[in-house]
């Protein structure tokens, strides 16, 4: 339960969902981790829940759209508790459902852009002047997204965003390996939350049940675990990587919830 001992890591978007995942399984491995994003009561609920479990968190507000409120979630950060080893870019604007090329509007690519893309990208680039000052370095992991896989019938803007933070990741791992600083990203497949189970459709959870390798779709936990590892110093050796975390969705051909239904393994 200490494979993240004595770490400082800052958890962005991790005030629902996802984040909540990811925050209380570093918390568990013995992180001080830090709450952000826009909305203080539920941030400090999750602080409180943590605390309860016998870890240490702490809220720090943060609007991924707006630089400043960036920059200020890291001095106070660094300033609180020392240091900065784990950066987990995870907040998103999750606008699965934004429509289709000759549909979109110029403001509705910006804003999803400006959220999932930009604010990851400043998000990383405040992170690493803090990361660079550890004699170990530090691990950035981002949340990426299954959407970035291939084309889709809609989700073009997120997609095409989700697509982008993929490449930062192997750009990042890159250009900054020898400074001891990883990066990598974790796609989600469809992960029901909490928050996002009451407006999850039945037909949407079939669909993916039946074009997945296991029985189930997935928790928060699933990702926060992924999370840990890529955090910890189990992974040193693990940078520049796109792992799925989908269940394998995306590691078989497209029509095998098809044949299955034919009882079939080959036309």
């Amino acid at each position: 339960m200490n494979r993240l001992k004595d770490k400082v890591a800052i958890v962005t978007g991790s005030t629902s969902g996802i984040g909540i995942g990811i925050a209380r399984l570093f918390a568990s491995e013995g992180a001080k981790v830090v709450i952000c994003g826009r909305r203080e009561a539920k941030g400090q609920a999750v602080v409180d829940r943590i605390a309860e479990e016998g870890g240490e968190a702490w809220y720090h507000f943060m609007d991924i759209t707006d630089t400043e409120s960036i920059e200020k979630l890291f001095a106070d950060t660094v300033e609180k508790f020392g240091k900065l080893d784990i950066l987990v870019n995870n907040a998103a604007n999750v606008a699965l459902k934004d429509g289709r090329v000759d549909e979109l509007t110029i403001e509705m690519w910006d804003g999803i852009f400006e959220s999932d893309m930009r604010g990851t990208f400043y998000a990383t680039k405040c992170a690493l002047p803090y990361l660079k000052k550890n004699e170990n370095g530090g691990s950035i992991v981002n949340i990426g997204s299954m959407a970035s896989c291939g084309g889709d019938l809609g989700s073009t803007a997120y997609a095409c965003a989700k697509a982008g933070v993929d490449l930062l990741t192997q750009a990042t791992a890159l250009q900054y390996g020898k400074d001891n600083i990883r990066c990598n990203c974790v796609r989600p497949g469809l992960i029901v939350t909490p928050e996002n189970e009451a407006y999850v459709p039945q037909p949407l959870k079939d669909i993916f049940v039946s074009n997945i390798m296991v029985n189930r779709y997935g928790c928060p936990e699933d990702i926060g675990h992924m999370c840990v590892y890529l955090a910890s110093d189990e992974s040193t050796y693990v940078t520049g990587q796109i792992v799925n975390v989908d269940g394998g969705m995306n590691s078989h051909v497209p029509t095998v919830a098809q044949f299955r239904e034919l009882n079939s393994r080959t036309w």
